[in-house]
């Protein structure tokens, strides 16, 4: 029998999402629904340490609170303070966005400590959830798990990209940044040519994203700019060297939340598969995700704008799991075939 949580007394939810970064992002869309299911109701956040930092501010959550039960608290203190957490907030829904073992193992624990959450979803058919989706046919993409978990409530699922909260400050930081370099609206491209090290087979390459800079800049589009985070430094001073005139070098010079009002402001993103995507992808502008190795029907951003570009080989979605020694994937892909996929979403 269908249960629809929507007419239940639902008063203290906890929403559980560790990680990755993209995922975290992701799961903001269907938090997003549930503010909207039950706005009345307090809803807290369990996330990991690096993450706390995307929710500053954000009004959605009563509160939202970390426990390093990956890193420095995964011995039984961590366990037991994770456990005396989520005893003392007396939730009526728990929604399990990670359902990994491990966090159904904690939630196992917490049941047989005495306290039971009367309502527990998460994205797969074990104990100790009571609300479960139907088994979808893989590969799958996350929100997709996540929203087929939230349905399986009676929740609608309507929010079409992730939704972040952005300060003033933020908003001044991109203000100034634009200013600074003579930014219009709508005049210039956002590029994200990094990854995290561990997964460089993902980039597409410097020298590839600076040839389209300067293609764009024939189109009208006289700078592009360069995003990316601490691993991807040297991948992006590379790039603003190989194309001075047209790029504008931001690596490492703004807050990641900066990010979705530069995005904001951006005519179109292309981007690798990294996680900053997933936060540029709250803007809500057209992006073009560059995919090799890894499959797009799992791991694009979130949006009704979000598009991909790939290449049909035999060696595609090997997910860097093996030394690759010609990149077919990624080299295949040409700044002209990028370009005309822009021109055909209608953004050059």
């Amino acid at each position: 029998m269908a249960i629809d949580l929507t007419t239940k007394k639902i008063r203290r939810i906890l929403v559980i999402k560790w990680s990755a970064m993209g995922d975290v992002v992701i799961a903001t869309t269907v938090i997003e629904d549930l503010r909207r299911a039950f706005p009345e109701a307090q809803i807290d956040l369990n996330t990991l340490p690096p993450w706390q930092r995307l929710f500053e501010g954000d009004e959605r959550f009563g509160r939202v609170f970390t426990v390093d039960l990956r890193g420095k608290q995964r011995g039984l203190r961590g366990k037991l303070q994770w456990l005396r957490e989520v005893r003392a907030g007396k939730y009526d829904l728990v929604v399990d966005l990670q359902a990994s073992d491990h966090t159904r193992i904690m939630l196992s624990m917490l049941w047989l400590s005495g306290r039971q959450i009367p309502w527990r979803i998460g994205n797969n058919r074990q104990f100790p959830y009571n609300i479960q989706p139907e088994e979808l046919e893989k590969p799958v993409h996350v929100i997709r798990q996540m929203r087929s978990a939230l349905n399986s409530g009676g929740i609608p699922t309507e929010t079409t990209h992730p939704v972040l909260h952005v300060s003033e400050q933020n908003r001044v930081n991109v203000e100034r940044i634009q200013q600074e370099h003579n930014l219009e609206p709508g005049g210039y491209a956002l590029f994200m040519p990094g990854c995290q090290a561990a997964g460089y087979l993902k980039r597409w390459g410097a020298e590839r994203y600076a040839e389209l800079s300067k293609l764009l800049a024939e189109k009208g589009i006289s700078k592009s700019l360069i995003i990316g985070g601490p691993d991807e430094m040297g991948e992006c001073e590379k790039l603003a060297a190989l194309a001075p005139e047209t790029t504008i070098n931001l690596c490492g010079k703004t807050e990641i939340i900066d990010i979705v009002p530069l995005t904001e402001g951006a005519r179109f993103v292309v981007a690798n598969d990294t996680g900053t995507a997933h936060v540029a992808a709250a803007a809500n502008r057209p992006m073009l995700i560059v995919c090799g190795p890894t499959n797009p029907v799992r791991v694009v951003p979130v949006g009704e704008q979000v598009e991909a570009i790939e290449l049909d080989l035999e060696c595609m979605y090997c997910y860097c799991k093996h030394e690759c020694d010609h990149h077919s994937c990624m080299v295949g892909i040409t700044p002209e075939m990028v370009l005309d996929r822009l021109g055909l979403m209608g953004v050059v």
